[in-house]
């Protein structure tokens, strides 16, 4: 089965077209635009005219690659920035009248849900379980547990883009903004703990780009690499290191650095913190980092209905 999977978050929009057999995925395109759709969302509570044309420019972009295949079926999955908005009809329409489906607005539930099928499929030899999956996005973070399927599930608001909007309001924060953004954070992985026994875990798998960039700064790549990424495995110290490093650095240090998306460079303190709170709560010594996420998440649950 040829099938598109779309997934627009807080932070960017994703497509992925794939052939998938017997759950098994043969990636044919693979593309992100970094769009901020969620921009301001957390203030206002509504999508910016800004953020809904940038968001619409990647859609046309995505349809004119859709349709050089003969795809059986498609999805496009909106996440955290779009369940409260104001405005979501406006983005709806304007998603169907250039891709020819309705966003399925999912809940956090369905969003770990599939972000758990991603990222523990094709899991290398001797990964134990039960898995914890972390999935840090632009307005929210899931922690799913799991062995053969998710077990428990919670979703969190504390994204990157959240946080960074909430606690970062120039480049280059001060400490002060850093403790604020960790009390917010802890309070955030704390009531997760209520919903999911995190301590639980014996592999804590981590996936989206806040994760793969510290990983990406942690191996010292000179360049974004997919294949060197997915798999890795990065100490909790590691993590750590790279978090401070991050959030004291110059915007224009950050944007130096060779294999940071220009999309992420303002948002990448805060997912990193994000990051690095979570292992701290864990006493997680090391953290697996899988490229797959929710997008081959939705791409295998379409094949499998």
């Amino acid at each position: 089965m040829r099938v598109a999977a779309i997934d627009c978050g807080t932070n960017s929009i994703r497509l992925l077209i794939a052939d998938v057999d017997d759950g098994k995925l043969v990636e044919l395109d693979r593309r992100m635009v970094i769009v901020r759709l969620g921009e301001g969302v957390d203030a206002t509570g509504t999508f910016s005219e800004a953020a809904l044309a940038r968001t619409f420019a990647a859609c046309d972009e995505f349809a004119a690659v859709m349709s050089s295949y003969a795809l059986d079926r498609v999805r496009f999955v909106a996440t955290s920035a779009s369940r409260d908005v104001s405005n979501r009809q406006e983005f709806f329409d304007g998603v169907q009248a250039r891709l020819g489906v309705l966003p399925d607005v999912i809940s956090g539930n369905e969003e770990a849900h599939l972000s758990f099928l991603g990222a523990t499929s094709g899991l290398p030899e001797g990964v134990d379980s039960p898995y914890l999956v972390i999935d840090i996005g632009g307005g929210s973070t899931e922690f799913v547990l799991g062995g053969q399927k998710p077990q428990q599930a919670i979703s969190v608001n504390i994204g990157c883009v959240r946080m960074t909007e909430r606690h970062f309001e120039n480049s280059d924060p001060a400490t002060t903004a850093i403790d604020n953004a960790t009390v917010d954070i802890d309070a955030a992985i704390s009531l997760a703990n209520e919903s999911v026994a995190l301590q639980s875990a014996r592999t804590i798998i981590g996936l989206a780009g806040s994760v793969t960039t510290v990983a990406a700064m942690a191996l010292g790549l000179d360049k974004y690499d997919r294949k060197i990424i997915h798999g890795s495995i990065i100490s909790a110290d590691a993590v750590h290191r790279v978090s401070e490093r991050l959030l004291t650095m110059s915007r224009e240090a950050r944007a130096a650095l060779p294999f940071m998306h220009p999309g992420r460079v303002d948002v990448i303190g805060a997912g990193s913190l994000v990051l690095d709170r979570i292992l701290h709560h864990l006493h997680g010594p090391q953290l697996l980092v899988s490229e797959n996420d929710i997008l081959d998440g939705i791409a295998l649950d379409l094949a499998q209905e």
